[in-house]
């Protein structure tokens, strides 16, 4: 009998592998980063084949501290960065460009090209608007401009996939039969995929100019036929059906089990990502929030989310080490942040590559405003902590106001929730509880779950609810004229990005 679900989780910055019991708990992992390549200003870059070597050397060793083989796993999950784009020659494996990462802006240009009709329609059938973050342009740049890809792409040489089908194609064979597959909530995040239908649109794939050959072929996230199995000469060393696919947002969403309608969870990872269920219904955004497929298991009607991301969160905490100096390490944001009352009257918007939800701006840039000579650097370390939870607050507002109604609490996950200063800030900052899991790896355990589903390891989702545990609970506490006061303060420092924008 099967003790474990293996689950891969393919993030921005680093892959790792899990092995998870019926408890949901963290049998063994192992982790490894991967190198962040930026050739210029604006553009961001990961090499597919990295990831794939560091995939393969994180099974190995997760595996060998459990002292488990393949037949102690009943099925393998993926969880992976989500829009980031992989083209490879189908015959050679090889990519013919490095993987371009969702932050990427260089395909700017290309998504400004539509008329604003043409984007109106994309959005109305995809609940995406047309921007650099998505897939699709990435695609037509790779044709457009790495000599001979688009001919080969028209010849059906090429594959496309999100990493996820990078990373399927590779365990189930590669160039000896691998299959090219991905789920509805990855392919919901390219620009080419009806929401409806839930299938790849040719008037979509006309429009973005990227052949239908290309594609993977859509199943659901959680699927009993499973897309393969992995192959005996490759890391698990024997066949295990590969079941379960799901972007990472979206896994946490299904590790949070966020199953009802209005459950929300908000992820703190390299950017900030919430998602509110809304059900069978798509509820499309009227606020700048992305409309997506929350999961689909096995052959039950799809279930939609409202999501809201934001481009520079743990990677806010990342620049004031790395480009300022002003940390070491993460870790010591809280007690800095907590040595002074308040920020000074300084407010940091790290619209480092444009503003996501709600603005939709590629072309904004960062800004730090009421510096005076009281404000030091314990000041700007918790004008960046706010910043995080200002974000969070703007794209909760615009989904109470699609949804039609309030928030009662919200689930959180990712390696900034474990800062306790910045939760409870974000409570006060929502006016809303906020609930922190037990198990806090829900990327991971969401890819587990929809591959545990997929084959009888878990019964249901009563079954999975049962696994999930409050670790701790944040209540506002923030006097309400305190909040909205700063709030507008906030709001007048996003402005600033713009003018910035504006300035010739």
């Amino acid at each position: 009998m099967s003790k474990y679900i293996g689950s891969i989780d393919a993030g921005t910055t680093s892959t790792r592998f899990m092995l998870i019991d019926k408890a949901g708990s963290v049998v063994s992992q192992s982790q490894k980063e991967h190198q962040q390549i930026f050739p210029q200003e604006g553009w961001v870059e990961h090499d597919p084949l990295e990831i794939w070597t560091n995939i393969q050397e994180v099974i190995r060793s997760a595996l060998s501290q459990a002292a488990a083989t393949a037949s102690d796993i009943a099925a393998i999950g993926i969880t992976n960065q989500r829009e980031t784009t992989v083209v490879w020659d189908r015959a050679t494996g090889q990519p013919v460009y490095n993987a371009i990462v969702w932050q990427d802006l260089r395909t700017d240009q290309i998504c400004k090209s539509f008329s604003e009709t043409d984007a109106q329609a994309i959005t109305q059938k995809t609940g995406l608007p047309v921007a650099t973050y998505f897939s699709a342009p990435k695609i037509r740049w790779i044709l457009d401009n790495v000599s001979g890809a688009r001919q080969k792409a028209d010849a059906g040489e090429l594959a496309f996939g999100t990493i996820d089908s990078w990373l399927i194609w590779q365990l189930t064979g590669g160039t000896d039969g691998g299959q090219h597959v991905t789920d509805p909530t990855n392919a919901s995040r390219t620009l080419l995929m009806d929401l409806e239908t839930l299938d790849w649109d040719d008037g979509l794939l006309a429009s973005m100019g990227v052949p239908r050959n290309m594609l993977p072929t859509i199943r659901p996230s959680s699927d009993p036929a499973h897309y393969g199995v992995t192959k005996a000469d490759g890391p698990f060393g024997d066949s295990i059906p590969v079941a379960g696919d799901l972007g990472d947002q979206q896994a946490a969403t299904v590790g949070q089990t966020c199953f009802g309608p209005g459950e929300a969870k908000n992820t703190y990872g390299t950017g900030c990502f919430m998602i509110l269920n809304t059900g069978t219904e798509i509820v499309r955004s009227e606020n700048g929030l992305l409309t997506t497929v929350a999961y689909q298991f096995a052959d039950q009607p799809p279930v939609y989310a409202l999501e809201g991301s934001v481009n520079m969160a743990g990677a806010t905490i990342q620049w004031l080490r790395d480009n300022l100096g002003l940390i070491k390490d993460a870790s010591e944001t809280e007690e800095i942040a907590t040595s002074v009352a308040d920020t000074g009257g300084c407010y940091f918007v790290p619209a480092f590559s444009g503003l996501f939800a709600p603005y939709w701006k590629s072309d904004a840039r960062g800004v730090l405003v009421g510096l005076t000579r009281f404000v030091n650097r314990a000041h700007i370390v918790r004008a960046a902590l706010e910043a995080i939870c200002y974000q969070s607050r703007e794209v909760l507002d615009a989904m109470v106001a699609d949804f039609g109604s309030p928030l009662e609490m919200l689930k959180v996950d990712g390696g900034a929730s474990n800062n306790d200063f910045l939760m409870q800030l974000q409570s006060d900052f929502l006016d809303t509880e906020v609930v922190r899991p037990v198990i806090a790896e829900t990327t991971c355990l969401g890819a587990a779950y929809a591959a545990g589903l997929a084959v009888g390891f878990w019964p249901d989702l009563e079954s999975l609810k049962a696994n999930w545990q409050s670790d701790k609970v944040w209540k506002p506490k923030m006097d309400s004229e305190l909040r909205e006061a700063g709030f507008a303060k906030w709001k007048k420092a996003v402005e600033r990005t713009f003018d910035w924008v504006d300035t010739k």
